[in-house]
């Protein structure tokens, strides 16, 4: 199974259940001002998704605010891209707008500010000891060099263990935000609930039980394509 599989199971079966609901909230439309509101996920989804006057109340004052500063907004797109690199089925994180999507959640999930903020900190202090320059500064090589050093909680050293907290949380959220647009959806294959055409009873299950359509029902209910 490779990264990319690895992080559709985690989307499917771990991601918190929180974030899932926020973003796959179904249309109900209730007024015009709250069918024109955007969506809750800036990662993506669906625009327009209706809300109640206390609901876009709190999204107006939650995207009022700026959280993360440039530099961290940067660090965040570069770790993004390594989870969810761009690959011949989807765009990867950053074109999902997976980092607006971290900046909203922290704003409106503020338990997360703390942990990802002193990630990004942690992050950029261990890469000056290695390389003497930001983890956003580092190039490629050197970056997943930093990223193999907290990525794999069992086999990192244990003075690492903030990083690696860091990390998982960084990974759940990019996974969360990517998989609930329109592209990570895509990227999935999920095609939801589809019409399809019933051929009837096959043939052989019908011989088995000595049972067969009558010519009645082969011409009103039954149709083989």
């Amino acid at each position: 199974m490779d990264r990319r599989q690895s992080l559709k199971a985690l989307a499917v079966g771990t991601v918190s259940a929180s974030l899932l609901l926020d973003a796959c909230k179904t249309a109900d439309k209730k007024t015009d001002e709250a069918s024109k509101a955007p969506s809750v996920n800036e990662g993506g989804g669906s625009p327009g998704l209706d809300r109640q006057p206390e609901e876009i109340a709190h999204y107006k004052e939650v995207t009022s605010k700026t959280f993360f500063n440039e530099h961290e907004m940067a660090t965040i797109a570069v770790l993004a891209d390594i989870i969810i690199p761009k690959d011949e089925v989807s765009g990867s994180a950053t074109d999902a707008k997976v980092p607006e999507f971290i900046e909203f959640i922290v704003k409106d999930m503020p338990h997360y500010q703390i942990p990802m903020r002193g990630g990004l900190k942690w992050l950029d202090i261990h890469s000056y000891k290695k390389f003497e320059k930001s983890f956003k500064d580092c190039n490629a090589q050197q970056q997943i060099e930093m990223v193999d050093m907290i990525a794999y909680p069992e086999k990192a050293k244990p003075e690492y263990a903030q990083g690696v907290a860091f990390f998982n949380t960084m990974r759940d959220l990019t996974a969360t935000g990517f998989y609930t647009t329109e592209m990570g959806v895509k990227d999935v294959g999920y095609v939801g609930n589809a019409p399809n055409q019933w051929n009837g009873v096959p043939d052989d299950v019908l011989k088995q039980y000595g049972l067969a359509y009558t010519e009645k029902e082969l011409k009103e209910c039954v149709k083989y394509s």
